[in-house]
């Protein structure tokens, strides 16, 4: 793990202020050397104005404020597109909920010093998910075959949000001509980074089931998903 390159961890919210305050304090008590960017969605319960105080805090906590919810994808593409203006060499995705684990981090610190992108895997030997229930496992163990089958792509969790990026990865992924902000955002990511001949690496993650909060998926979210896989196969 290098302690040469500036790296940002990326956590969007949205009404996470139960989590918040508790995942800045395990990330930076793993990885002290990082900076976290709090990319808060004008949350009703008060999590943009916590995110501020933890920031007056600490100065490697910092805040982006949007005016509304608009899609975990266009939260992450603000994100991309302040780490790339404030010079971050290394730019994670982390949700706020705990189903990323801090823990994780100094493996991914690890793996992309021979990658460009390390995407954390459900589905590889060593990773795995917890609390999840029957029909849970089948949404996302068929929609990550199904956009395997559909793009032709070798990795095994297409679908995962915890990832690591190389700077240039992003600089070379037109952020602002995505097909989709929504549960289709990641496979378009992975999607774009493969076809422009990235590094791209797996490692195993645990990802256990929020237990603060409350889940921000839903039907329509798949639905997009669904056909916005067939668009993304059109990509180069």
């Amino acid at each position: 793990m290098t302690g040469t390159e500036k790296t940002l961890i990326i956590v969007p919210t949205y009404n996470e202020k139960e989590n918040l305050p508790l995942l800045l304090s395990q990330v930076l008590q793993v990885v002290p050397q990082v900076e976290v960017l709090v990319v808060d969605d004008n949350s009703p319960d008060g999590t943009g104005a916590l995110a501020d105080e933890l920031a007056a805090r600490d100065g490697r906590i910092h805040v982006l404020h949007r005016p509304g919810k608009q899609g975990l994808g266009r939260a992450y593409a603000a994100g991309f597109k302040w780490a790339i203006e404030h010079g971050y060499d290394l730019v994670f995705e982390m949700d706020c909920d705990f189903s990323h684990r801090p823990e994780h981090l100094p493996e991914f610190l690890e793996a992309i010093q021979d990658a460009d992108l390390v995407l954390g895997s459900r589905y590889i030997k060593g990773g795995g998910t917890q609390g999840w229930g029957l029909s849970r496992k089948i949404i996302s163990g068929g929609g990550n075959f199904y956009a395997r089958t559909v793009l032709g792509l070798p990795y095994k969790d297409l679908t995962g949000g915890f990832k690591c990026f190389r700077r240039k990865v992003l600089e070379a992924l037109d952020l602002d001509n995505l097909l989709s902000f929504g549960y289709c955002f990641q496979i378009e990511l992975t999607c774009r980074t493969h076809r422009k001949g990235f590094r791209i690496r797996e490692i195993p993650i645990l990802f256990p089931d929020r237990t603060r909060g409350q889940s921000k998926m839903s039907g329509k979210i798949f639905k997009e998903a669904f056909f916005t896989v067939w668009k993304l196969r059109g990509l180069k």
